[in-house]
């Protein structure tokens, strides 16, 4: 097991061998597995590169991210103009069903409202707009319109999670309350956790994946 002060300097040797992230000033603090990470960055893109970075090294428990995005000059693009490339990449975008997704635009803060039928089309809207230019952020509210029945949810998801090789699938609880989903139980790597939880979302009618999952090194 990491000390803090050997899981800090793994974070930082990481985010300095990541080339996408190039702020000089990013700040790591760690208790108890705990990551922190602060100062400024000069896109919403490197803020996203910086988290992913920190998550893929081992021993990160959490990441608490107190990064703020400071657009240099020519980074810096009008709501209107931001509103229009958004909507341009959403047309273009080929999971994304036409008319489906209303934009909002506020000091280059991007929210995404509506609804679409499956997970992977809101994963689909958010992932195209949030490295545009002059973008500091995204909110989704994209709704999921459920189609089958919640009592199958369930049995799908199980057998998702198997299908998908997750190493102990039987240390993973799925429970049902409504369309949402809660996952708990233990897991060895970030890459687990993910696979479980993509495999919940990739089950139609569900709103909502709630991660209690804990890493188990």
């Amino acid at each position: 097991m990491k000390t803090d002060s050997q899981l800090q300097q793994d974070v930082i040797a990481e985010l300095k061998w990541e080339p996408s992230v190039t702020a000089p000033g990013i700040g790591v603090e760690v208790k108890d597995g705990i990551v922190t990470l602060a100062g400024e960055v000069s896109s919403y893109a490197e803020k996203l590169n910086a988290e992913g970075a920190t998550q893929r090294v081992c021993g990160v428990k959490a990441l608490a991210t107190e990064l703020k995005v400071k657009l240099a000059g020519s980074g810096k693009r009008s709501d209107g103009d931001i509103a229009k490339s958004v909507e341009n990449v959403l047309e273009w975008t080929t999971w994304v069903p036409d008319n489906a997704i209303k934009v909002l635009v506020e000091n280059g803060w991007v929210t995404l409202s509506g609804n679409v039928d499956w997970q992977y089309q809101k994963q689909s809207a958010t992932d195209s707009v949030r490295f545009l230019s002059g973008v500091t952020g995204v909110s989704d509210q994209i709704a999921i319109k459920p189609k089958l029945s919640v009592s199958a949810v369930k049995s799908d998801i199980e057998a998702a999670l198997k299908r998908s090789a997750v190493a102990d699938a039987k240390k993973i609880s799925v429970n049902i309350n409504g369309s949402n989903v809660t996952l708990t139980g233990k897991v060895h790597s970030w890459n687990e956790r993910e696979t479980a939880t993509m495999s919940a979302w990739g089950t139609p009618g569900v709103r909502s994946v709630i991660d209690e999952m804990t890493l188990e090194y």
